[in-house]
């Protein structure tokens, strides 16, 4: 009877999403092949599945089916009750279905997996260099930004996209929010966005924000000069649970990428960090936010 990692595995993770759950799966997947001594190959074997199966489920970025669980825990030879309860019991939440599943039709397949990391995120860094910050957008501003990059997309679509935007925000007044460090180049605040009106309520909205207590918020000035994020926004999301690592968010026009190599991690949070000593602190970024209000 093999007791192994997963003999610690609680039989739920109550605050964690589906999709952190579905990582967390798969890192004790992960552990109890390699101390069985069993090679991917094999595992796909057992479950009539392809290699790149066994690494996706592995990297929690596929749903997962009991049979093929039960299936690789006897080949891992876990044995034990308590333990084979415990995996079933996280692959029931792992595909258990979130709020944006009914906008399925309309969002892209590489956006959903980043609303259920940012869902479970117990600190979510972002920079953002052209709009600000989907968390903190007005409906107005995010109407404006949506119909940017949807110019195609049939009116009906434009409201759906923008609903799900606002409903990302409930996790701004949530029972126990996630800790949000935001820093915009200033260029974000000075691009009228939908209007002068538009921006000018978007840009009070982040002076509302600013106040939040599990908010952060920096503003990096032209008067700075260059800076490190050359390459643009990017979102690192960090997690309670152990199993899940780091993980940068790099929205692309076309796709995203999802980074969680270490040494890819530490190098945008040593960005991020830069980042932020270059920005105005806290308290002068909202009086910065007053002075770009008068002007605009």
């Amino acid at each position: 009877m093999m007791a192994g990692p997963a003999a610690e595995l609680p039989a739920e993770v109550p605050k964690a999403g589906p999709a952190v759950v579905r990582l967390i799966l798969g890192a004790q997947l992960r552990r109890l092949r390699e101390t069985a001594g069993v090679t991917p190959d094999a595992a796909a074997w057992q479950i009539r599945a392809s290699r790149s199966k066994i690494s996706r489920m592995e990297n929690g970025r596929v749903g997962f089916k009991e049979r093929d669980i039960s299936d690789l825990l006897q080949l891992y030879e876990v044995t034990d009750p308590q333990v084979v309860a415990s995996m079933l019991a996280l692959v029931t939440q792992a595909n258990a279905q979130e709020w944006w599943a009914t906008y399925g039709d309309i969002l892209p397949g590489w956006f959903e997996p980043y609303l259920g990391l940012e869902a479970s995120a117990a600190l979510i860094r972002a920079f953002d260099l052209q709009f600000v910050n989907g968390l903190f957008q007005t409906e107005p501003y995010a109407r404006a930004v949506t119909t940017i990059g949807s110019r195609r997309a049939a009116a009906s679509e434009i409201d759906r996209l923008v609903a799900v935007r606002m409903k990302r925000q409930k996790l701004l007044t949530a029972a126990e929010p996630p800790r949000i460090w935001s820093i915009l180049d200033e260029a974000a605040l000075r691009r009228p966005v939908g209007g002068t009106a538009v921006m000018r309520a978007q840009l009070a909205r982040l002076a509302e924000v600013a106040e939040l207590s599990h908010v952060t918020l920096q503003v990096i000035p032209f008067r700075a000069g260059g800076h490190d994020a050359a390459g643009g926004s990017f979102t690192v999301l960090r997690f309670s649970e152990a199993d899940v690592p780091d993980i940068v968010y790099i929205e692309q026009l076309t796709g995203a990428q999802y980074l969680e190599k270490r040494s890819d991690v530490d190098h945008y949070l040593d960005v991020m960090n830069r980042l932020s000593a270059t920005s105005l602190s806290p308290d002068g970024t909202v009086d910065f936010l007053a002075a770009v209000i008068r002007e605009t």
